[in-house]
């Protein structure tokens, strides 16, 4: 892992050292009076560096390979920060729902703490009762049930028009990459749901190519190992430069944010204007109406939460899912064949018909064990003491929950590194938070709220393409040697993207 390069390397050693040995000093007396907690098991750490060393470029494969040493509740030193790391179903559930309100707050990245976007996020900020009002926001005017129902035709629209762009590839023979195709049709969905606007409408391109490249900018600089997470100290440093190239980047989407805003708001004040009964009019609203969560600033920092992590999560599941059955064609075929034996050759797939396709179903939650979108969940905090399995988790310690690991544990699975579908079928185990073994969108009271919305477009969409095209591999290229390297930040995606060539059927 790459933690520092040129100047401030000899920098970076002189102040942790000097701060190591003050700390030392200060500490000794205190250290030898106190009694010791019983934290859980782990990896002997290094002086100043603790375990750093060991997590590499993958951390999520690093930190399995010291659970199947050490245990399912094991705590590493990451430089000053004590980490405490969840690998198992049983203990994650006892953190995530028996002690959920101890770990329901968040240890939070340097990056993510450019324009306050910690304090202001629903994803980021403390669970109080700002964080309570904007779940209740999502929960009301975009994820609710009756909410979904409604755009069931706009999310219909999206995906034909994402299958017109197939279909005209088709004639050319040229590979397409799937992830892209993936990110347009949320992007799509998203912002047709938020804005009423399609952000790939060439009208709109000044704006959409500079979102697609900052919100992919924004999620790389989070998830990238940073060393002033683990040496508070150097955060006003900023020796990575990380926040401040979030500072940028974030600035630039807040600005895209702000012109949509004046548009609307331009919009409001003509006579003749008819809401659009939008997220945006929803909230324009509310902030009219002086809610005292709501405000303008409140508004962009949501958007960012709801563009930058649906947008991003979505694609990447859509083309590990793609991989994963042009990887084992039988798979394909036999999906292919259940969702034209369900709706007809000639029909179009609905999100009506998911239901009667248990195959497709289980090939999303089979997707989902092997590529959790987000490979340690985001990073929890513990506000107290806290005793669970025999071991005590400190007070401010950092809370990992590994559930790439748990997706593969022999003792949870089967064969856990073959991709096998059927596993699923005489399973009643689901995504939405409460089994487990399976918790890609986390679980407790800060499960991930788009969950409705993500699931309902991973399915139509790979149901579409499957049921639409057939699918080949690029010259070179066969089922056995797809490349399958996984390149690791906040969300886990391919390291080379999927490129697959359309075919009509």
């Amino acid at each position: 892992m790459e933690l520092l390069t040129g100047g401030f390397l000899s920098l970076f050693i002189t102040i942790v050292l000097l701060k190591a040995l003050t700390n030392l000093i200060s500490k000794r007396t205190k250290t030898r009076a106190a009694t010791p907690l019983k934290l859980p098991p782990g990896p002997s750490p290094l002086p100043l560096l603790g375990n750093l060393l060991q997590l590499g470029d993958q951390p999520h494969k690093s930190l399995s390979k010291l659970a199947n040493i050490h245990g399912p509740l094991m705590t590493l030193k990451l430089g000053q920060i004590t980490t405490v790391v969840i690998s198992s179903a049983t203990v994650a559930k006892q953190i995530l729902q028996t002690l959920d309100l101890n770990f329901c707050d968040r240890s939070w990245p340097q990056a993510i703490q450019a324009h306050d976007h910690h304090i202001v996020s629903v994803a980021w900020m403390p669970a109080g009762p700002s964080w309570r009002n904007l779940r209740k926001i999502c929960s009301s005017y975009l994820f609710s049930v009756q909410r979904l129902v409604s755009n069931e035709n706009l999310r219909y629209r999206k995906i034909q028009e994402l299958l017109a762009e197939v279909r005209e590839n088709c004639l050319t023979g040229a590979a397409l990459d799937i992830g892209k195709l993936a990110f347009k049709a949320t992007l799509n969905v998203l912002s047709s749901n938020i804005f009423s606007l399609d952000l790939s409408d060439d009208s709109d391109s000044d704006f959409v190519n500079e979102f697609k490249e900052v919100v992919r900018c924004v999620m790389d600089e989070v998830g990238k190992p940073n060393v002033a997470d683990y040496f508070p100290l150097l955060a006003k440093i900023d020796p990575q430069r990380s926040k401040h190239r979030n500072t940028v980047n974030i600035g630039r989407i807040l600005d895209l944010f702000d012109r949509i805003i004046d548009r609307r708001l331009q919009l409001r004040e003509e006579e003749d204007y008819v809401s659009t009964n939008d997220m945006l009019d929803t909230l324009l609203v509310l902030v009219e109406d002086d809610n005292s969560e709501m405000d303008r600033n409140s508004m962009k920092h949501l958007f960012l939460d709801l563009f930058a992590a649906g947008t991003d999560t979505t694609s990447s599941t859509l083309e590990w899912a793609m991989t994963e059955l042009l990887r084992n064609p039988k798979v394909l075929s036999k999906v292919r064949a259940e969702i034209k034996q369900t709706i007809g050759k000639s029909s179009s797939l609905h999100e009506s018909h998911i239901a009667q396709i248990p195959y497709l179903k289980a090939i999303i939650k089979e997707t989902f064990r092997l590529h959790p979108a987000v490979p340690l969940l985001l990073p929890r905090k513990a506000g107290k003491n806290t005793e669970t399995n025999g071991y005590i988790i400190p007070k401010d310690a950092q809370v990992l929950i590994n559930v790439w690991h748990t997706g593969r544990d022999p003792t949870l699975w089967e064969d856990p590194g073959m991709f096998r579908p059927e596993r699923f079928f005489k399973s009643d185990i689901d995504v939405r938070g409460q089994d487990f073994e399976l918790i890609p969108f986390g679980g407790g009271r800060r499960i991930c709220p788009g969950l409705p919305l993500a699931t309902r477009m991973v399915h139509l969409m790979l149901g579409s393409l499957v049921h639409s095209f057939d699918w080949k591999l690029e010259y070179g290229v066969t089922p056995e040697n797809i490349d399958m390297e996984e390149k690791f930040g906040l969300t886990l995606q391919k390291a080379r993207p999927l490129r697959a060539i359309p075919i009509q059927v």
